[in-house]
């Protein structure tokens, strides 16, 4: 029993190690890299350095922090504090050890940082700001790194027309932490152009939406060769049904649009209109778009009056948020003008990462008890029982070996023969199998050595045969009098104890690993 303990304590410790800490080091180790490595790897065979030549940016979207507003559950119950808190640990261990190893020279956030950011009070919104801040270390991002952040609005930030035009303080509160809802922002050689995608389809009238169609077209004056990124959190509108790609894991969604009955504002949508769609596609011209709201993956091409352009909508970061398979993006803005020949998606360069999966991870946890309380609860009462297969395995085993070897052995007996021709009276030949003819050195020598051998197997056999006979009556007797001599009650309770005590030295062994990983990553760095 207590080799078995050992060994799946060593199981837990390795399941550990590898589901809190080693598979958020896989994308920056082996699953993902930025774009721009594989040309400057062939730049550099020629010769030439191209390291410098590219901005490095990630994107991140829909942290969408849990809060009241998440599950139907009390506030401050310690069911929601366990499910915030594990949330939020996903997301700073995907940010610490997936996101930051790639040094990122700008982080670039598209919206829905908190999961009820409109409905919260202010109190609530400041206790969620410091989640959102600890969780991607904002407090010692740029001190540590000089690395840039750039924040959308989504609409878990602002809410949608109907809520947001009757709301200034939200409008307010939002931007006194995150900065202007409508901007723009030159990396590298390369404008990105952010726009407000809640206020777009509102009323004509509100000021909320006249505002962000005057940046929109301000932002169109100023064209020229740079290329553009146009970012938006909600995407672009797209026909029902249109296919998002190998990366996407759950169903395409249609676009819905819900309306109050009074003014006609937004309440709901998926999706821009096709109307504004379009006309953010004439008077921006990008090269490719970046989205959010969707929480999957989807890569979508988009036809306008400059030609085909690529939108990439970018998956949550959470785990929580409905996406199996939460990613993140690296995009490489190219540092030089455009060459000649060369197109404006040329100086951007995309690479859609995975996050580990934690769903995955835990039903893993949940199968690796199972088995291990199966196997504590059988081993004692079976332990003689499968020692005992495990022995006829084995004998098996090698008997086989025995028998593969008695072939070669015949094999090499027909090499120690020979075959003599003999004619007969009427003419025919026959082929007359003869030993092949030895010294009788060395006959006398391996007679001798046989003898020797018939010998010691003569005189081992019995004493081995003694032993077990005299063992044998010995392990029946022992076996048979503590089974007579406890009852079926105590059997059970002497069993279960022996698998408490396996599961409680199992647990010893591997929580404060647990402990200690968690610890590592949840403390400020």
């Amino acid at each position: 029993m207590w080799n078995l303990t050992v060994f799946l304590s060593l199981v837990w410790a390795l399941s550990l190690l590898y589901g809190e800490w080693f598979t958020y080091l896989v994308p920056s180790l082996w699953t993902c890299s930025w774009p721009h490595l594989q040309r400057q790897s062939s730049s550099l065979l020629n010769g030439a350095d191209n390291s410098s030549n590219y901005v490095k940016i990630a994107v991140v979207t829909d942290p969408q922090l849990m809060d009241r507003t998440s599950l139907p559950l009390a506030p401050k119950s310690l069911a929601l504090e366990i499910a915030q808190f594990y949330t939020d640990l996903y997301m700073r261990r995907a940010f610490l050890l997936s996101v930051l190893p790639f040094k990122p020279d700008v982080v670039l956030f598209l919206g829905d940082y908190f999961d009820g950011g409109d409905k919260l009070s202010d109190e609530e919104w400041q206790e969620s700001l410091g989640r959102f801040r600890h969780i991607f270390n904002l407090n010692t991002l740029w001190e540590a790194s000089n690395t840039r952040v750039y924040y959308l609005s989504g609409n878990h930030d602002i809410g949608y027309t109907a809520f947001n035009s009757h709301k200034p303080e939200i409008i307010k509160r939002y931007e006194g932490e995150f900065g202007a809802r409508n901007f723009n922002v030159t990396l590298g050689k390369v404008d990105f152009i952010a726009v407000d995608a809640q206020t777009l389809d509102g009323h004509p009238r509100s000021h909320l939406t006249s505002a962000t169609w005057n940046f929109v077209e301000n932002a169109s004056k100023d064209i020229d060769s740079t290329p553009r990124v146009l970012l938006t959190h909600i995407p672009l509108y797209r026909p029902d049904w249109t296919p998002c790609g190998p990366h996407r894991s759950s169903p395409v969604i249609n676009q819905r649009i819900y309306r109050t009955n009074r003014d006609q504002e937004i309440v709901y949508q998926n999706y821009i209109t096709k109307n504004s769609s379009n006309i953010l596609l004439d008077l921006i011209k990008p090269a490719l778009v970046l989205s959010g709201h969707d929480h999957d993956q989807c890569t979508v091409t988009h036809m306008s009056k400059h030609g085909a352009v690529m939108e990439h909508t970018v998956g949550t970061v959470s785990w929580q948020q409905g996406n199996l398979y939460p990613s993140f993006m690296l995009l490489s803005a190219s540092n030089s003008t455009l060459s000649d020949g060369s197109t404006p998606e040329d100086a951007i360069l995309t690479h859609l990462c995975f996050l580990p999966m934690q769903t995955h991870i835990y039903l893993w946890y949940l199968s690796l008890f199972a088995m291990t309380l199966v196997i504590v609860l059988l081993w004692p009462a079976n332990e003689v029982l499968i020692s005992r297969k495990l022995g006829d395995l084995m004998g098996s085993i090698r008997n086989l070996y025995n028998s593969l070897s008695s072939v070669v052995k015949e094999k090499n007996e027909d090499e120690n023969c020979e075959y003599e021709e003999i004619w007969d009276a009427e003419g025919s030949m026959h082929l007359i199998k003869k030993t092949k003819k030895v010294s009788s050195i060395v006959s006398n020598e391996r007679n001798s050595v046989e003898r020797g051998n018939a010998v010691m197997r003569s005189k081992a056999r019995k004493p081995m045969g003694a032993e077990v006979d005299a063992s044998t009556p010995d392990v029946s007797i022992h076996i048979g009098t503590a089974r007579t001599n406890k009852s079926k009650a105590k059997m059970i309770i002497w069993r279960l104890l022996k698998a408490l005590r396996a599961i409680l030295a199992v647990a010893a062994f591997n929580v404060p690993i647990y402990v200690l990983l968690v610890f590592k990553d949840w403390v400020d760095k």
